[in-house]
């Protein structure tokens, strides 16, 4: 196993490497209906069927009409009206007349431009324009194939589907979709005071969490959560386990893998095969975190306190879910925000410290929450997000810019 513990930019660098190699062997396809893509992964390329807009297109309720002459200020004729859903069935716009037009309708051959009706005053016929109001040619149309040609790509392959590509499919016809199929990961976890959610724990026991945790995180992700029964600190069980993991994409261990007496998820690995491509890294939580490959699959063996399994999840498991998915790019995935208070800290460590964040002003604001370490779920429940505090820091001042991995 290797002996050098890596940082946490050495551990992510490994596992982008070995992503990479997944992207490279796609997983299989499959052709779903459109509503049921919402999260997959595209397999094709959403084209488009026809230039968008297929006609010029108004931008505002007014009148099409001609720049010269709005620049003019010459009183002009309203010959007629047009609606979206409609075209215009007359003679080509002449020099003095104006259509009425509604937004999203198709501005008529002749016009090149279209006055706002808040600029404009209509009656009986005659429209005229606010003084010293001018437009320029084009002003309040989108031209036709301004925002795609008919055959341009309008999502890649590789996009995980949001609610934006789902309208952009549908806008392009598309009643159904080729996607990736979602990878199935398997869920192990270990240790003898493990007890299911709906059992009343005896005082050295705790319920089984992370198998929870893990299996939300892992659906947020795109792919399918397998939970295993909960293994005894026991090398056997653990490698029976592991073993009945194999039919899975990627296999995730909670728990057994720090320097434990009855930490016996390594020797177990060893005993099936395993290559161990790092074991550890320089991080709280999760510094145990071990990666490495199985002759069936990869897995990661991720630290027992449910914090540390939550952080090394998005830190090593998402992006690697996120290419067996055969998405370009899964995470894991920062943002900014200026730090609310002084925090004062130890170097040496990459550490991840829950906090508040609040998005809803200008300049995000993070707000570190006081915990009790990596076991401290009640206090992590509150979180939205984890401050990211370098290894060479050894304090952060009230108003520092600071990354947040988010959740």
């Amino acid at each position: 196993m290797p002996e050098l513990i890596p940082t946490y930019t050495e551990a992510a660098s490994v596992v982008e490497e070995h992503a990479k190699i997944l992207l490279n062997n796609k997983p299989a396809v499959e052709q779903v209906q459109l509503l049921a893509s919402i999260h997959r992964v595209l397999a094709e390329p959403i084209f488009a069927d026809r230039d968008q807009p297929p006609f010029p297109r108004s931008t505002r309720d007014g009148f099409a009409c001609r720049a010269g002459d709005i620049s003019a200020a010459k009183p002009l004729r309203i010959i007629g009206q047009l609606k979206a859903g409609d075209t215009w069935r007359g003679a080509p716009l002449a020099s003095g007349e104006a259509i009425e037009i509604m937004t999203g309708a198709p501005v008529p051959t002749g016009a090149d431009c279209v006055v706002m009706v808040e600029h404009v005053k209509a009656t009986e016929g005659v429209l005229i324009v606010d003084h010293g109001r001018t437009l320029e040619p084009g002003e309040n149309i989108v031209p036709s194939g301004a925002e795609a040609k008919s055959g341009s790509v309008i999502v890649p392959a590789g996009t995980r589907l949001a609610a934006a590509h789902i309208a952009a499919a549908a806008a392009c016809g598309y009643a159904s979709v080729r996607v990736y199929a979602r990878p199935r990961v398997a869920i192990l976890a270990t240790g003898d005071e493990l007890v299911p959610v709906d059992h009343t724990p005896l005082t050295h026991q705790i319920r089984n969490s992370n198998s929870y945790s893990l299996a939300a995180q892992i659906t947020f992700a795109g792919a399918q959560p397998v939970i295993l029964p909960v293994a005894p600190d026991d090398e056997a069980e653990i490698e029976s386990a592991i073993s009945s993991a194999s039919g899975c994409d990627l296999l995730l261990l909670s728990g057994g893998v720090s320097m434990g007496k009855y930490d016996f998820v390594e020797q177990a690995l060893l005993a099936l095969g395993a290559e161990f491509i790092f074991t550890g890294a320089k991080i709280q939580p999760g510094r145990p975190v071990v990666f490495g490959k199985l002759p069936q699959q990869y897995f990661f063996g991720l630290p027992g306190n449910p914090i540390s399994t939550m952080v090394t999840f998005l830190l090593f498991a998402q992006p690697l879910i996120a290419a067996l998915s055969g998405e370009a790019s899964g995470g894991p995935h920062f943002a900014l925000a200026r730090l609310a208070h002084d925090y004062r800290t130890k170097p040496g460590l990459t550490r991840f410290l829950p906090a508040r964040i609040n998005f809803s002003i200008a300049s995000p604001q993070a707000t570190i929450i006081p915990w009790q370490g990596s076991g401290d779920l009640a206090s992590t429940a509150s979180a939205n997000g984890f401050v990211v505090v370098p290894s060479h820091a050894e304090s952060l001042a009230a108003g520092d810019s600071v990354s947040i991995l988010l959740t």
